[in-house]
């Protein structure tokens, strides 16, 4: 069989169930680096583009983004990696290298848009994946591989806020959502050093959420918890999908304080303008991270052993994990054990 022979799980079209798929990827680019499968994450992400939600998906559709595995082929370009070293790969597999923002260190705002992982790319629910060297990240000796694949996707997406907000132990932390991406939040707060309130619609979660490291647990639709806390936090990280009272919310920020988000709520959002004035707040944004954040939040996971709670299923078990998510009673990510 060629090297170039990738074996895979695909939907043929939109919300079909995975399926084994065979495919030639062809020869390895000068710039391209080949990596053996050992986990790869499955994230809410994978089931909008397998399903078509965002109306950009090209079938057939191997998903997977959040990748750790062993370099087996360099390409004459790839440069810092070596035959057998363990790496890790996340939402991005290519960037033009040469727009503004690629030499600017800000590879994920390429002018290019980049290239995802599982869009018009083959993800990681196979048993090789292949990206631009730069994107494929270096992962540290000491960090846990089983559950190191959400760092890459959902571990990025709430680490980069703070550093873009200059985050400091002095801080008080509000997350918005406890799922998978503000879990993974609450850790990396706790490790930072940060006052922590987590903010949730369901308080059975509450001493799960202390253990994890939470100061506080508050109900997020609570109008009376949420006026009892104005002027408290001096960061907001929305990690939610739903529509919630905005306007209450901004008025817990201390002056200067932001809401972030880095969930989609699918209505925009309401948030009067005397709300930003008042304190000087803001409301920002931001996606995932470049591959020099990406190497430091590796780093940092592996020195303070941030593990993301994750549960476990054979690849070959990935419709039925796939189902356990949609279920929405993962705690907290899924990892799938490449098998084949």
């Amino acid at each position: 069989m060629s090297n170039n022979i990738i074996q895979a799980y695909a939907a043929m079209s939109a919300g079909a169930a995975l399926q084994p798929y065979q495919f030639d990827a062809g020869e390895l680019q000068p710039h391209q680096v080949e990596i053996q499968v050992q986990y790869c994450g499955l994230c809410h992400s994978d089931l909008s583009v397998i399903e078509n939600d965002w109306g950009i998906s090209q079938y057939p559709v191997v998903a997977g983004h959040e990748v750790v595995g062993i370099v087996t082929a360099l390409g004459s370009e790839a440069k810092g990696l070596e035959i057998g070293q363990r790496v890790g790969l996340g939402w991005t597999a290519e960037s033009c290298q040469h727009c503004d923002p690629c030499l600017d260190g800000r590879q994920v705002q390429c002018e290019t848009g980049g290239t995802p992982t599982i869009v018009g790319h083959a993800g990681g629910f196979a048993d090789k994946v292949r990206a631009g060297w730069q994107w494929v990240i270096p992962l540290p000796d000491d960090l846990d591989i089983e559950s190191a694949g959400p760092l890459l996707c959902g571990g990025i997406t709430v680490f980069t806020p703070l550093l873009q907000h200059q985050i400091q132990a002095t801080h008080h932390v509000g997350v918005i959502g406890i799922g998978g991406l503000g879990h993974i939040a609450i850790k990396l707060l706790k490790a930072w050093g940060c006052e922590i309130t987590a903010f949730t619609s369901n308080l059975d979660k509450t001493d799960e959420l202390k253990a994890m490291g939470a100061d506080h647990v508050v109900n997020t639709r609570d109008t009376a918890a949420l006026k009892a806390l104005r002027g408290r936090f001096d960061l907001l990280l929305s990690t939610v999908n739903v529509g919630l009272d905005w306007s209450a919310l901004m008025t817990t920020l201390a002056p200067n304080g932001q809401l972030h988000t880095v969930g989609v709520p699918l209505e925009p959002m309401a948030i009067p303008a005397i709300s930003l004035i008042g304190g000087a707040k803001a409301v920002t944004g931001s996606s995932t991270g470049s591959p020099s954040t990406l190497r430091l939040l590796m780093k940092f996971a592996a020195r303070k052993q941030i593990r993301p709670q994750v549960e476990v299923y054979p690849m070959s078990k990935i419709n039925e994990a796939i189902e356990r998510l949609h279920s929405g009673q993962a705690r907290y990510r899924i990892v799938l054990k490449a098998d084949f």
